[in-house]
């Protein structure tokens, strides 16, 4: 039976470890650990609450380049090379993770995805069977940690030889080498076709793809091409009795959260409603959301 989807504004509610402290003129600052930083975010089309004095008080600012995801670190305080951060996962444990600046503006978490991490452990923490969970492009393996603390059996597929290195190094920190991971160099959409083929099931799929990418022999990502085949051998691969599907998409360029906050700059003074929303991080400077990606998820419950 098909059922009218809803539309929320998802926040992680829970970090200690990370936090928006601001944003606008197309940039925000953030701190993780006790590390500060200050990135391009296109999408912050309204103006910095936090004075100057503050921005350039930050550990290190990212340049970009004119390439999309091109550009480097400037470095204005002296930075360890990698540090940690923990994730405090209700009623399950504390996920523990190292962080760094990289290349790709990245630093090896994406923050606002945590509430998922919340949703599926709480899935499999209180299915009251034993759970099955893929995780494709599954990146420094935090979600995949987050279910195998829960107590699922995991599949993690990443294309990236460093990204798996990264996340088994992860599932050390957190204490979950035990946990029954299994750590797959792989390109998603010939992973998942091979595990159809094979009749593999899983109770739970997280989907968390970029939006240009390419797999360990040159297969060619692209978001809005790729993720609809995708989603089909996807279902091909689900159980009887599924827990959860969650997708995130961070391949939009403006959604209507950024739209309504530049018009409530605008107009402030004047009395009147505005309705959007969408996956978002509240800033602690001036209580404003920054939409950071749109998902989807189907659950059972």
């Amino acid at each position: 039976m098909k059922t009218s989807p809803t539309f929320t504004l998802l926040e992680a509610a829970n970090w200690h470890d990370y936090e928006l402290l601001d944003s606008g003129d197309g940039l925000k600052m953030e701190r993780f650990g006790k590390y500060i930083f200050s990135r391009p975010e296109s999408q912050a089309m309204w103006s910095r609450a936090l004075p100057a004095s503050e921005w350039n008080n930050v550990h290190a600012v990212f340049q970009p380049t004119a390439e999309e995801s091109g550009g480097h670190w400037i470095e204005k305080k002296k930075l360890p090379e990698k540090w940690e951060m923990k994730y405090p996962l209700p009623h399950v444990q504390n996920l523990t993770f190292s962080v760094m600046t990289t290349p790709g503006r990245h630093l090896g978490v994406f923050p606002e995805v945590a509430s998922h991490w919340d949703f599926m452990a709480d899935s499999v923490r209180t299915a009251g069977r034993p759970a099955k969970v893929l995780n494709l492009f599954g990146y420094t393996g935090l979600a995949s940690l987050a279910a195998a603390a829960a107590g699922a059996q995991v599949t993690h597929v990443d294309a990236s030889k460093k990204s798996v290195g990264w996340a088994r190094e992860n599932q050390g920190l957190s204490g979950l080498n035990e946990k029954p991971i299994r750590w797959i160099v792989e390109d998603a959409v010939k992973y998942v076709q091979r595990e159809e083929k094979r009749g593999m099931k899983y109770d739970g799929i997280i989907l968390d793809p970029p939006k240009f990418g390419r797999g360990p022999k040159g297969e060619v990502w692209e978001v809005y091409k790729s993720l609809p085949s995708l989603l089909d051998m996807c279902r091909a691969c689900l159980s009887d009795n599924p827990l959860f599907v969650i997708v995130t998409v961070y391949a939009v360029r403006a959604s209507a959260i950024h739209i309504a906050q530049a018009m409530d700059e605008m107009m402030k003074r004047y009395k009147g409603n505005i309705d959007s929303g969408e996956l978002v991080t509240r800033e602690t400077s001036a209580n404003r959301l920054l939409s950071q990606a749109v998902y989807a998820r189907w659950s059972s419950k």
